[in-house]
């Protein structure tokens, strides 16, 4: 890695405290219902990704930072819900556990192929899987040894979390440590509602 890309981030949508709360309820049944090794998100964890960059050095953040602000000028708040619980890449082999994420997210989506496009021609490889609303439950570690999911995905495959209004884009720095990946916001990018 070069000495100067030192900066993990990745852009993203911050949920609402309420939300938060409601997605930490949901984990803690969860977590008595699905036996197995599963790395569970931390709250402050919770987020729906839109780009990640990896390691990054101050003028890629400003690069990063004249996308983002250009893109979101045009963009109206958004009203999202977290609802709608599923696994990547499908139920044979579950490795992530996700809630997704459903109404304005046409406009999310538009916006974020758009920033994509924008990224590739500032020096950021293209994602290759199309993007999907999410935040990440937990990660599975050896599927075949967790039990409970299937039960659980039909049990809150239509549960609603929350709704909220999404009225920014936050940069977000991820140091990863022993006891988990810590966040801290490096920039806020406001839509123009």
């Amino acid at each position: 890695m070069d000495a100067q890309k030192n900066i993990r981030a990745f852009l993203a949508v911050e949920l609402s405290e309420e939300v938060l709360q409601a997605v930490d309820l949901l984990q803690a049944k969860l977590k008595k219902e699905i036996k197995g090794k599963i790395s569970w998100t931390k709250s402050q964890g919770n987020h729906i990704t839109l780009k990640f960059f990896g390691n990054i050095d101050k003028d890629d953040i400003k690069n990063i930072c004249a996308v983002v602000e250009k893109q979101v000028a045009l963009v109206l708040p958004l009203s999202l819900t977290i609802e709608k619980m599923g696994v990547f890449p499908d139920a044979r082999r579950p490795r992530v556990l996700w809630l997704g994420a459903t109404g304005d997210v046409e406009e999310l989506t538009a916006l974020q192929i758009k920033m994509e496009s924008d990224f590739e021609g500032i020096g950021f490889e293209r994602e290759n899987r199309p993007f999907r609303a999410h935040l990440t439950l937990g990660r599975i570690k050896i599927p075949q040894e967790t039990t409970g999911i299937s039960e659980s995905l039909s049990k809150y495959c239509n549960c609603t979390i929350g709704e909220f209004s999404c009225r920014e884009l936050v940069l977000f720095q991820s140091k990863l440590t022993p006891q988990g990946a810590v966040y801290t916001k490096l920039k806020k990018f406001n839509f123009s509602g």
